[in-house]
Formats: structure tokens, sequence, C-alpha cells
């Protein structure tokens, strides 16, 4: 009968938790990942949406 391979558990567990971790990171930067121009361009959508709406705005007291 030939015994298996010894393996350190601690260092199983730890291994398996940086894995995990850079998995969980990938999928977040996937998710969530812009560059700068890609948010500074965002960001101009939605500030000339706002300003669009704005311009539709009526501002009187009776209206609500």
């Amino acid at each position: 009968m030939a015994m298996g391979d010894v393996v350190n558990l601690k260092r199983f567990r730890k291994r398996n938790e940086r894995e995990q971790s850079a998995r969980e990171a990938e999928a977040n930067r996937a998710r969530f990942g812009r560059t700068k121009s890609q948010r500074t361009a965002e960001a101009l959508r939605a500030e000339r949406a706002r300003k669009l709406l704005d311009q539709h705005r009526v501002d009187r007291e009776d209206a609500t």
C-alpha cells in the first residue's frame, strides 16, 4: 500500500483563497471597471440630459 503525498492544509487553503479572490477581482473589473475617458463621457451625457430636462421644466406655483 503506497501512501499519498503529504499536503499542508494551511498552504492549500491559502492558495485556494488567493485563487478565489483573483477570480472575484477579475469579475469585478469586468463589471465595474471603466476608463477615465468612459467616466468623463458618461458624466457629460448625464449633464446634457439634466440640462435638457431643466429646459422643459415648468416653474409655476400652481403646477405640480
